[in-house]
Order: C-alpha cells, then sequence, then structure tokens
C-alpha cells in the first residue's frame, strides 16, 4: 500500500456521530490521516446540543486501505461509524446511462407525427433513398461500444456481463466529450465469427462501431474484417485510441528534451492490441528504431512462437526487457505492474522519457525515477501527463461522423494525435504539462476538424 496514491476510484462516504465538543471532529480527521486516507468534502447533516452528525468524504488506495480507515474511525472513543458507503458502486447504482426522448409527446399531433401514421412517410423516403438514414434516424450520431468482454482494462476475461459498467462509462464518455449517442452491446460469445456476424447483424442502426475491451490476437482480425464487410468506420479503442495519445504525448515530449522521433530509440513493453497499435502509428510518425518486448522478452527474429502481429515488429537483437532499455530513448509500457526497477531507468539514454501506461499499477512508480527521467506519464489520473484515450476517441469518431467516413485510415490516427499535441503551448509545455486536460473543451472540435480534413485528403470522407 506503500507505493499506492489515495484515489477517487476507491473513495468513502463516511457518515459519523460524535460527542458535540470541541476536538471530537479533529480526532476523527487525525485518524483518517493517520493511516493515509486523503480527505475531501465535510458536510454537517445533523446537530443537537449532544451530538453532531457528519459525513466525510475520504479517498483511499485500495479496498483493504478503505477497510482499514473505517476501522481506524471505529476505534475512536465516543464516535460512531453509522455508515461507509462506497461512492464508486453507489454512483454506479442502478446503471450510468439512460434513453430519453429528443422531442415531447404532449399531445395527439406529437404521437402521430412520432408514430403512427406519420412515421409511415418517413420509412418510404428512407426505403427510396437509404442514404436519408443519417439525416432521420439517429444513425448519423450514433456509436455501437462492442466487447465480447474477454480483456476488460487489465483485469482479464471477465465476460459480458462484468464489461458492462465500463461500456456504460465508454457511453458517457462519448456523449460528454463529443456531443455523440452510443450504446453497450456486450455480446455472450467469444468466437471471431460470431462476433462479426452479430455487428454486422445491427450495424442498420450505427454510424460507427467502437470495439473495446477484446483480447488479442482475436480483436486484430475482427476490426479488419468488419472494416472490409461494413461501409461505417470501425475503432478499436485498445489500439488506436491508445496509440493516439501516446504519439501526441511523444510528440511534445520530445520537443522537450530537444530529440527526433526519425532517431531516438524507443523500447515498447507489451506486444498486445495497444503494443502493437503504438509500434505501427510510430512507424507512420517516423520512428525508426522500435524494440517490442513481451513477457518472454525482445521480439527477436530467431523466436519461433511469434504471431503475425508480433512477426512485423521483429529485430536482430535478442534478450530481455532489461537489455532493450539499455541506451533507450524511451520506454513505453503497455503491460504488467512493476516490471521495471530504477536500475532498468537509470541504464537509458541521457534524459529518457517513460511512459508506464499499466492501469491500475504502472510498470514502475513515478515516485522511484523521479530525479532521473526527463519526462514521466501513466495512465492514472492522479498523476501528471495522464495517457487517457478520452482524449481521442470522442474526437475521432465526431470527425468521422461529421464526414460520414467510409473507415478509418492511418492518416486520420496521425493527425488526430498531431492535433492533440498543437494544443499545449510552447510556453505552457514542461516536463509535467505534455499533453492537455480531458476537460480542456478544445479537444474534441480541433481533433474532429482534423480527422476530417485527413479523410478528405484519403478520399473516404462521404460528406
Amino acid at each position: 500500500m506503500a507505493n499506492l496514491t489515495p484515489s477517487s476510484s476507491y473513495s468513502l462516504t463516511i457518515r459519523v456521530e460524535v460527542p458535540n465538543r470541541p476536538g471530537m471532529l479533529a480526532s476523527v480527521i487525525q485518524a483518517i490521516s493517520a493511516i493515509g486516507g486523503s480527505i475531501g468534502q465535510i458536510d454537517l447533516i445533523e446537530q443537537t446540543r449532544d451530538v453532531s452528525v457528519r459525513e466525510v468524504v475520504v479517498d483511499a488506495a485500495s479496498t483493504d486501505h478503505a477497510d482499514k480507515i473505517v476501522q481506524s474511525i471505529k476505534s475512536l472513543p465516543d464516535v460512531k461509524v453509522l455508515s461507509a458507503d462506497d461512492r464508486t458502486f453507489a454512483l454506479h447504482q442502478g446503471g450510468k446511462i439512460t434513453v430519453r426522448s429528443k422531442v415531447p409527446l404532449s399531445r395527439q399531433s406529437d404521437l402521430a407525427m412520432a408514430y403512427t401514421p406519420g412515421v409511415g412517410r418517413v420509412c418510404m423516403a428512407i426505403a427510396e433513398d437509404p442514404d436519408r438514414v443519417y439525416e432521420l434516424t439517429v444513425k448519423g450520431n450514433m456509436v455501437a461500444i462492442v466487447t465480447d468482454g474477454s480483456a476488460v482494462l487489465g483485469l482479464g476475461n471477465l465476460g459480458p456481463e462484468a464489461a458492462m459498467p465500463v461500456m456504460e462509462g465508454k457511453a458517457m464518455l462519448f456523449k460528454e466529450f463529443g456531443g455523440i449517442d452510443a450504446f453497450p452491446i456486450c455480446l455472450a460469445t467469444q468466437d471471431t465469427d460470431a462476433i462479426v456476424e452479430a455487428v454486422k447483424m445491427l450495424a442498420p442502426v450505427f454510424g460507427g462501431v467502437n470495439l473495446e475491451d477484446i483480447a488479442a490476437p482475436r480483436c486484430f482480425e475482427i476490426e479488419t474484417r468488419l472494416q472490409q464487410e461494413l461501409n461505417i468506420p470501425i475503432f478499436h479503442d485498445d489500439q488506436h485510441g491508445t496509440a493516439i495519445v501516446t504519439l501526441a504525448a511523444l510528440s511534445n515530449a520530445l520537443k522537450l528534451v530537444k530529440k527526433s522521433i526519425s532517431d531516438v530509440r524507443i523500447v515498447i513493453n507489451g506486444a498486445g492490441a495497444a503494443g502493437v497499435a503504438i509500434a505501427r502509428l510510430l512507424r507512420k510518425a517516423g520512428a525508426t528504431q522500435i524494440s517490442m518486448c513481451d513477457s518472454k522478452g525482445i521480439l527477436s527474429v530467431d523466436r519461433a512462437d511469434l504471431t503475425d502481429q508480433k512477426r512485423e515488429f521483429a529485430i536482430e537483437m535478442k534478450g530481455n526487457l532489461t537489455d532493450a532499455m539499455k541506451d533507450a530513448d524511451v520506454f513505453l509500457g503497455v503491460s504488467a505492474p512493476g516490471v521495471v526497477s530504477p536500475e532498468m531507468v537509470k541504464s537509458m539514454a541521457k534524459d529518457p522519457i517513460v511512459f508506464a501506461m499499466a492501469n491500475p499499477v504502472p510498470e514502475i512508480q513515478p515516485e522511484l525515477v523521479r530525479d532521473d527521467v526527463a519526462v514521466m506519464a501513466t495512465g492514472r489520473s492522479d498523476y501528471p501527463n495522464q495517457i487517457n484515450n478520452v482524449l481521442a476517441f470522442p474526437g475521432v469518431f465526431r470527425g468521422a461522423l461529421d464526414c460520414r467516413a467510409a473507415h478509418f485510415t492511418t492518416n486520420m490516427y496521425l493527425q488526430a494525435a498531431l492535433a492533440i499535441a498543437s494544443l499545449v503551448s510552447e510556453s505552457d509545455l514542461n516536463r509535467e504539462n505534455i499533453v492537455p486536460s480531458v476537460f480542456d473543451d478544445r479537444v474534441a472540435s480541433v481533433v474532429s476538424a482534423a480527422v476530417q480534413k485527413a479523410a478528405r485528403e484519403d478520399g473516404v470522407a462521404r460528406k
């Protein structure tokens, strides 16, 4: 727990009753602080001459840490813990999204136009000119978020039901950051053919498909086949969203250390969907020296166990991650917690750039190498430089939907990355500020514009 930072993802609302006398609230605060809890808002709920009831918001570092905080308060004399609620579970209660009508149904004429008999005329208009489905239905602003639950976050094969909270959250992000309606499609199959057929059958409703949390290498084939067989854009966020934001952040980090992407030696640890997509996009951006590692070490041309995707990045060099990182300029981790040591970072070239993006626990804790790196980034929101896909996918889809792109191109991803990077001005650029905030309201519109321009250049825009 010592290496974990309290986070709102492990947040509690603790309701306590204490005697109404000086120092009692201070004792509760001290008990929380002594065990490493981070105190947020404190509200007075009720007060009498004898007692006061308060609600305290506390961030913990884990579920075990949260339990210890509650026990620490319970151990105080004269203090009663009336309730301790997990704020994350409370937020998910009943689901996080809903469907609402855009028009009122308050009189008979409304019903006659929205449904029968008026709707029949609209159906006939679409039957005569199928392209009008984009104009007269939700299709033009609706994205399917498709998963089989086989690679949920970093938690593994949890299945479709357990994937639902993530997909609901994704739908929220589409709406809040891109103004896009999106809906979770969690499929009860992990068969590639069945997934492809299911999405094809659902496609008439949607203007685009966002594939999410589907394990490699199956995700590669699903994306390729759907893009070949459908005329709407298909996007695998674990691949392309991660790659776009990584390139954006790396572009600005390289500016800081005054190095060119064509000259630096880059190590990528993790050869799954994200790692392969990052490597492909970095090559498009001009990278020439990429060493990729998986759990068995460097992807060497001598290895007989490599998949087609891994063999694409096989090099002559042999060895493990420690060997790969010696004299490297950049480390990009999309792998597992704690696989990088301070000594490995110290073996890198001058002014190393380290992106430890495993979530929730990175490949190396930033505190361990703060003075040894030029730039550090993680996938977490409680450290500077969060590599967060929400910087990419809302704007990418906004652009693709608005120009009715038939599919995505690598150039669209490249221009999206450069657009994100451009939002950090030269005067604001520093080692703890290489990407814009996810709450920067310029992001989606700037990315959308870049994506539309690239789509027109590539001849895939239909509007």
